[in-house]
């Protein structure tokens, strides 16, 4: 073969390479975004891998694309990896189909990016909708002097703590000063009679002073935490101990500007733009309700126009693009509290949850409270983590994905992050789950999966050949409720069709056959390991927990402490209070809350690490869910309630009771 030949069959080789990464882009926006591509000429294109979400800013952007034509509008979506750009003509556009399709831009990280182009009839994306600032949240810009912000900084020696007067800590993500108490990170609190000698630096008495005059703060703090975040650095998503301090929090941003998420329990996030210089008051519903964190990138999504500085990140896609951050250092002041908080949020504070742990729910209105509130709202909170630990099937789930017919249409009912949706590439498998972020996680994996409650499930009855619902049903806080949830998946079927069905039991050692969990907990007694019972394992320990199907880390097993319960039934616990568990111990109690402490999720979008005290590993927000374990026979007792259906099997599976039903 000649040198001329040999070109050809390289460029050849190259063009259909190069066709097919194009073509595979198209279809992921599609299948993932829903944005419809044209194959003939339009004045508008959709650029794969030229948006905010993959690094790459409008100042980069822009440029490339006017070599080819004066930019009518660059539309770059919050958070997307792709982008829009119409040109004044059509001809402009097709230009810059041939010439930058397959274009390589580098990044502010020096990363290579390649650009793929696809002509579209007009731009679609997601909307933000309208939002607002939390309740009780203000951002005060230039609050300070330049001259100030040095003398701040200035003050802080990071290299020697000088008459012992405050408390220096090097955490994994950042360091941190502590100045009139010191902030517990293992127990989220402070010893209010251990005041630290100094109080607060004497240059912060002037500051406090004029912010009290000028009315930005109502009390003058006696407690300053200082955190220093390299780029890239973050905090995870928390909420200041109510009990530790009073309803004031204000944080004062220098060196750099950095946009702060804040997440309603209901799944509204806001984030919020702190300039440099800037002060944040947090007061009300913003400060006990809402959830605060900054996620750990390099580049925030920033407003493109010079006049918007701070606030709230608005939708305007046609305004929006990447800033790099810097060195951030956060002045936060606090004031300690002396007395019980008696705020109007009971369920998120800990002073009333002490005192008035959630009672078991008497009425329908109740328990739908309590799931909300203990199990809804939990799961949008870990998704990430709890994704992050489930990794291998259960045996008995695969066999009977494994044994349906080919073409069999199947629900999974409360399918987390679609860890089963995928086992049986022959079944044409739907996944739904209640958490809006575990199936976004599920629509990443290329599933099938959308959101709903399994109470009332939006798939036409009789329509399955089969269902699974794999520690589920645990979570409905009353009988009724779960016997609901059990008639809903019989409505789902066809006559004929089953449904394999997985609760945590309570029985951990059936047959006197302990649980691979409890096996462990023997194993690792005398061990004394910070979060040790809530740390994603390796594979072999997964099989040490009962299946959760979605929910719970990988070789954590639910258990309650005895609570002084002597052992007492669900009907008996029925209006006195809710125990909370303790880690790998054996259920006393069938109605419990099970804690979740909270991980860096390792994926892609990974918050930064929990934090703690003055080590590498920090403890972790806790968060805590409603279960229902269930006695040996009493799965199947509920599911004999139901009309059309006889169970053809019922086991015992790694502490799960299980049961198989067949609809007639």
């Amino acid at each position: 073969m000649d040198s001329n030949h040999q070109s050809n069959y390289k460029l050849n080789k190259t063009e259909k390479k190069f066709l097919r990464k194009q073509i595979k882009a198209r279809h992921t926006l599609l299948r993932h975004e829903g944005i419809e591509t044209v194959s003939y000429a339009t004045q508008s294109l959709v650029v794969a891998n030229g948006g905010l979400g993959n690094g790459v800013s409008r100042n980069q952007l822009l440029p490339v694309l006017e070599t080819c034509g004066p930019v009518d509008a660059l539309l770059m979506p919050p958070n997307k990896p792709y982008s829009f750009v119409s040109y004044k003509t059509a001809e402009e556009s097709k230009k810059a189909y041939v010439t930058l399709n397959g274009k390589e831009i580098v990044d502010d990280l020096g990363q290579k990016i390649i650009l793929y182009f696809n002509f579209v009839e007009k731009a679609q994306w997601k909307e933000l909708g309208l939002q607002a600032l939390p309740p009780g949240l203000m951002v005060v810009e230039e609050i300070i002097s330049s001259e100030d912000e040095k003398m701040l900084l200035e003050s802080i020696n990071w290299t020697e703590d000088t008459g012992n007067q405050n408390v220096q800590k090097s955490l994994k993500h950042r360091r941190v000063k502590h100045f009139g108490y010191e902030f517990h990170y293992e127990n989220n609190n402070v010893d209010r009679g251990k005041p630290l000698p100094g109080g607060l630096p004497d240059i912060c008495d002037s500051i406090l002073e004029k912010w009290l005059k000028e009315g930005h703060i109502k009390h003058k703090p006696d407690q300053l935490t200082v955190n220093q975040y390299e780029p890239g650095h973050g905090i995870p998503a928390h909420i200041d101990t109510h009990s530790a301090f009073e309803d004031e929090i204000v944080s004062l941003s220098l060196g750099s500007e950095v946009v702060m998420d804040f997440k309603h329990p209901d799944g509204i996030t806001v984030p919020v733009m702190l300039p440099r210089r800037s002060l944040l008051v947090m007061t009300g519903e913003s400060r006990y309700l809402w959830t605060h964190g900054i996620t750990p990138r390099k580049f925030d999504t920033v407003q493109a126009s010079k006049g918007h500085k701070s606030g709230i990140i608005t939708s305007d896609v046609g305004d929006l693009t990447l800033s790099k951050r810097g060195i951030r250092t956060s002045f936060t002041f606090r004031k300690v509290r002396q007395t019980p908080c008696n705020c109007s949020y009971p369920l998120v504070c800990d002073s009333q949850m002490k005192a008035t742990p959630p009672s078991f729910p008497e009425s329908k209105r109740e328990a739908s409270q309590l799931e909300q509130e203990y199990v809804h709202r939990v799961y949008e909170e870990i998704a990430g983590h709890f994704s992050s630990t489930r990794h291998t099937p259960w045996p008995h789930v695969v066999e009977f994905l494994k044994a349906l017919p080919r073409g069999s249409l199947v629900a999974d009912v409360g399918c987390g992050n679609g860890k089963y949706l995928g086992i049986n590439k022959e079944l044409y498998m739907i996944g739904c789950d209640r958490s809006q972020s575990l199936v976004d996680i599920c629509r990443e994996r290329h599933f099938q999966a959308f959101v709903c409650d399994a109470l009332a499930v939006p798939i036409r009855g009789g329509a399955c050949d089969a269902c699974v619902s794999i520690a589920v049903i645990h979570h409905f806080a009353t009988a009724e409720r779960r016997v609901a949830a059990l008639q809903e998946l019989v409505r789902l079927l066809r006559p004929g069709g089953k449904a394999l069905v997985y609760v945590w039991a309570m029985e951990q050692e059936y047959n006197k056959k302990k649980s691979k969990y409890l096996r462990e907990n023997r194993m690792s007694q005398g061990k004394e390991e910070e979060g040790s019972s809530d740390t994603p394992g390796p594979e072999l320990l997964v099989e040490q927990v009962p299946d959760t199907g979605h929910k719970e880390p990988a070789c954590q097993m639910p258990s309650i402490s005895d609570f002084q319960e002597g052992g007492r039934n669900s009907r008996e616990v029925t209006n006195s209070k809710l125990p909370v568990h303790t880690n790998r111990t054996s259920f006393h109690s069938q109605d419990v809350l099970v804690p979740w402490h909270l991980k860096g999720n390792p994926g892609k979008d990974k918050p930064a690490e929990p934090f703690g005290p003055g080590g590498s590993h920090d403890p972790s927000p806790v968060f805590h869910r409603f279960y229902h374990v269930f006695r040996e026979g009493e799965l199947e007792a509920a599911c004999q309630t139901l009309s059309n259906v006889r169970v053809l099997r019922s086991y015992y599976d790694q502490g799960n009771w299980c049961v198989i039903l067949e609809k007639v």
